[in-house]
């Protein structure tokens, strides 16, 4: 898979079949303040690693906890980070850093020392060496799915280990909010994300699919290209357990493509009877109101069990029961499901409810594919019913923007009012592509007359909605880069204003 600047993952080593983390061994981290490596970071140290890390970007909402850790961090990169002694025994690193910066000094440096460089995945896996790895992956909901199931477990006694592409709150790793938890228990959970094969390195015993959507056009060429991914990637796991959300059509025809594997397949799908799905775990929605959603799970050949869950949204109802069979799958019994089910809270930036100033709710969320933006809006009409809702999206990189500009028109347009933010790059280094202000434009001409912009950067998108938001309305921020400014500032530009 190539793209502009390069070929992802060209200079890291192959991946390997996981082996345990030797204690005293040393690993530097390049980027650590990243949501994944940070997590890598901590993992590797509680099995004994000597873990060291540098990121240019500085401390990020991921790093109290690796300071809490004793793990020493740089700010800036250095080849001497690498050459100097006693030097690091390997490097981990994002894939995307090999396509856009082939040439970084301490990868230079790590070649020239003949030592290896992997993936932070391939760090992750290593911790997963004797213990049971339950990997939860799709396009959609994975952090959601792999934070809740990861809190059904330790309410449950399992004491899992995990790792979760977003911040996991206090109350789930025992101490400080992480991207990973540090348990004792035989199960560790991890976050599998297809993005140019980055779950290749994991190995699972268990595997839940919450759903498969074209994402990343800078690597997939279709839905089909990452079906074919989750297909060669359970391939190499013939045995393992799949939990499948059999309501997606991505999810059945990956099941069309493995159908043929070892491994038992557990079917689940919410709104659609086993009857008439193949399910072997329903979910059935009761009722659904501002204070959350109030849902029927039906076991095969068990009992069904009502949960009220303190979300909302649909794609939430789908997350609870792949959660539900998975967790069964894990040997919890229908109580300790119900019980997680009910008491979990979410992760950080996932439909998160900032806060309120100036009678103006103001939510947070990591979303910005159109899936995620249509489910979530719906989600905040649900928690706000009668609100004027407002969307404030960064896009996320300049060739998802370019490849899905009608798709994420058509999804902001649902909202009363739109403010779209300047695209943030990423790994994109083709910013020539796209641009806010044509994304803005081709939602005003599915919505004219709604107030919508593309005032500029995130603070100047929080001014853009301070300035017009009223009493009453509510404000849905979605974006993967630093959109989370803009609901920090806009509750503070509010609060300021408040007479």
């Amino acid at each position: 898979m190539t793209r502009p600047g390069g070929e992802i993952g060209a200079g890291l080593d192959a991946v390997r079949p996981a082996r345990s983390i030797r204690a005293g061994e040393r690993i530097h981290v390049i980027g650590i303040a990243g949501a994944g490596a940070s997590a890598a970071a901590l993992l590797a140290a509680a099995d004994g690693a000597i873990v060291t890390g540098c990121d240019s970007g500085g401390p990020s909402p991921y790093t109290p906890a690796l300071d809490a850790a004793g793990i020493e961090m740089a700010w800036s990169h250095d080849p001497g980070h690498v050459s100097a002694l006693p030097r690091p025994d390997r490097l981990a690193v994002s894939k995307a850093l090999t396509a856009i910066a082939p040439d970084h000094p301490e990868l230079r440096a790590a070649r020239a020392a003949g030592i290896p460089v992997q993936p932070w995945q391939q760090v992750v896996a290593d911790a997963a060496t004797g213990r049971r790895l339950v990997a939860v992956a799709g396009t959609h909901g994975k952090s959601t799915t792999a934070g809740w199931l990861t809190h059904v477990l330790v309410q449950a006694g399992r004491d899992p280990s995990a790792f979760v592409g977003a911040l996991l709150p206090g109350a789930i790793t025992g101490g400080l909010p992480a991207t990973a938890r540090l348990g004792h228990g035989p199960e560790l959970v991890v976050e599998a994300d297809e993005y140019a094969g980055n779950f290749d390195a994991y190995l699972p015993d268990v595997v839940a699919v919450t759903n498969i959507d074209w994402d990343h056009p800078d690597v997939f060429a279709d839905r089909a290209a990452v079906v074919a991914a989750f297909g060669s990637w359970l391939g190499r796991v013939p045995d393992a357990t799949l939990v499948a959300n059999v309501a997606d059509p991505g999810v059945v025809e990956l099941i069309d493509r493995v159908g043929t594997r070892s491994g038992r397949i557990v079917r689940v799908a919410v709104g659609l009877t086993p009857a008439a799905s193949g399910a072997d775990v329903a979910g059935t929605v009761l009722g659904s109101e501002a204070a959350g959603t109030e849902v029927r799970i039906t076991p095969p050949g068990g009992a069904p069990i009502d949960v009220r869950l303190s979300t909302a949204g649909a794609h939430n109802v789908a997350n609870a029961v792949v959660v539900a069979a998975t967790a069964q799958v894990l040997g919890l019994s229908a109580a300790a499901v119900c019980a997680g089910l009910e008491s979990f809270g979410g992760v950080e930036r996932r439909l998160e409810r900032k806060g309120e100033s100036g009678g103006v709710v103001v939510y947070d969320d990591y979303g910005h594919h159109p899936t995620a933006i249509r489910a979530t809006i719906d989600a905040v009409r649900q928690r706000e019913p009668g609100r004027r809702l407002w969307v404030a999206c960064e896009p996320l990189t300049f060739h998802r923007t370019a490849a899905l500009l009608p798709e994420l028109a058509a999804a902001l347009a649902e909202a009363d009012g739109v403010a779209v933010a300047d695209i943030w790059p990423g790994r994109d280094p083709d910013q020539t592509v796209a641009s806010a202000a044509g994304l803005a434009d081709a939602v005003r001409a599915i919505a004219p007359g709604k107030p919508v912009a593309a005032p500029g950067d995130v603070e100047r998108t929080a001014a853009w909605l301070a300035d017009r938001v009223e009493p009453g309305d509510v404000v849905l921020v979605m974006g993967g880069g630093h959109s989370y400014v803009i609901a920090e500032r806009l509750l503070s530009d509010l609060a300021d204003r408040r007479p």
